[in-house]
Formats: C-alpha cells, structure tokens, sequence
C-alpha cells in the first residue's frame, strides 16, 4: 500500500523530530517557562520510581490522550503485565475507561495490586520516561508523536492501534521499519526470540 501511494505523490522529505531540537538546543541553557498545552497534569514522582528500576527492566504503557479502553481489555491489559514479571509504568487517565465504572476503586485496585513492580500514573512526562534508562518497551496505541518520540529515544514499541493512522503506523514500525510489533501479528512470538 505504502509503495502504490508513493506513485501519487512527489518525494517528500521529512523534517525532525523537532521536539528533539529543542531538546538539543536548550540543554545547558535554564529551564523555559512550560509553552506546551497538557491536558493532564504530568506525574513526576514517576520519574524517581524508574531511577529505582533496574535497566531497560521497566514496560511504558500510555494509549495516548484519546484513545479509550473497556474494563475487559484494561484488565487483560492488567493480567498480561503482572504476570509477566518485567516492571511497568501504565498511563491511565481518568476518562481511559469506556462504561459507568467507579474509575477511583478501580485504579486504587489496580495499584494495590502492582505489588511494588508496577505504577500506575494519570499521565507521564512521555519524552522524559522514554529517554528513561529503565524503560526498555513501550506499548502504545501507534499515534505518530509517540513513534516518534520512541524512535527518537531507542525505545522498542508493541502497537495496539485503535483508529486513524494508528494501523498504519503499526505496520510502519513492524513490517517497514523492524523497530516493534504490531498486537495484530501472529508471529509474535517467532520473531521476539530473534529480536
């Protein structure tokens, strides 16, 4: 599909990513006052739980700021990280959950039951946890910022795209790129024992 598009178009030749100029750029220089729009209040204390973790030992977890979830695969979710035995951060903002649910009982169940290996956090400071030394995977919806930020970081991705250009970029990292895997593919399984 991607090649039959390129016929279209013209060659286009990407800039970036820019977020990672700015970095560069005021590295040594004081902080700038905050320009960016959050939607939620970032969760630093996160940031010194992974200066706790073990290297490249810790999972991301943040489907993004629109992407919703129903309780059945928020706890399948759920199930496959604490029996996997690595470290978790999982970014589970108030409205992630599709339904009437007591989201309060839910997340402080969800968080007594981490057991120490995992936290679960409204929303992250993204760029600075995947720069992380502790994160060695980021499981993500596959919006573009997030390949980017990932990519730019050296952080492996598992796609779970949900709609838009997230199935694109899924297969992009995947099947294009060989950086991840897309949850739609079947040999998983082969292909992480090669990776």
């Amino acid at each position: 599909m991607i090649s039959k598009l390129g016929s279209f178009f013209p060659t286009i030749y990407t800039i970036g990513p820019l977020h990672a100029l700015l970095s560069s750029v005021i590295k040594d220089s004081p902080p700038l006052p905050s320009t960016n729009s959050l939607l939620w209040k970032e969760d630093q204390d996160c940031m010194s739980w992974l200066d706790s973790q073990p290297l490249t030992s810790v999972v991301f977890v943040s489907f993004g700021s629109l992407v919703q979830l129903t309780l059945d695969q928020v706890l399948e979710f759920w199930h496959g990280l604490t029996s996997s035995g690595n470290g978790f951060l999982w970014v589970i903002r108030s409205d992630s959950i599709t339904g009437e649910h007591d989201m309060e009982r839910i997340l402080k169940e969800l968080k007594d039951t981490a057991e120490g290996r995992g936290r679960i956090v409204s929303w992250a400071p993204q760029e600075e946890v995947l720069a992380h030394p502790a994160v060695g995977g980021f499981l993500t919806h596959s919006g573009w910022n997030s390949i980017m930020e990932s990519i730019y970081a050296g952080v492996p991705m598992i796609g779970w795209p949900k709609f838009a250009d997230q199935q694109l970029n899924s297969r992009c990292v995947s099947d294009v790129w060989k950086i991840g895997f897309d949850m739609k593919d079947t040999l998983i399984d082969q292909r992480w024992r090669k990776w």
